[in-house]
């Protein structure tokens, strides 16, 4: 199992979006709450924010590896999440 990032802006409409379909799929998929999520909000954490490959919000990583960027799609935040579980 690996940890996702997940790269957000609090005034991001698709990251507003995207959180909602992390909740989906963490409510119909309980084992996936056991994945680390950690939720890095580029406006409150630059300096982390800037350590990593990405130009649109949100941006999923799983471990060190971007997963997706940009507009979500419920498969693509599904995606990232099987591919944490995998690890």
């Amino acid at each position: 199992m690996k940890e996702i990032k997940m790269f957000i802006m609090s005034t991001c409409p698709h990251c507003k979006k995207a959180l909602e379909m992390v909740g989906e799929i963490l409510a119909a998929h309980p084992e996936y709450k056991e994945i680390p999520l950690k939720k890095i909000d580029e406006q409150r954490e630059p300096d982390y924010a800037a350590k990593f490959d990405y130009y649109y919000v949100p941006t999923f990583f799983v471990g060190d590896e971007k997963v997706h960027e940009g507009v979500p799609s419920k498969q693509a935040v599904m995606g990232a999440f099987v591919k944490a579980y995998e690890g």
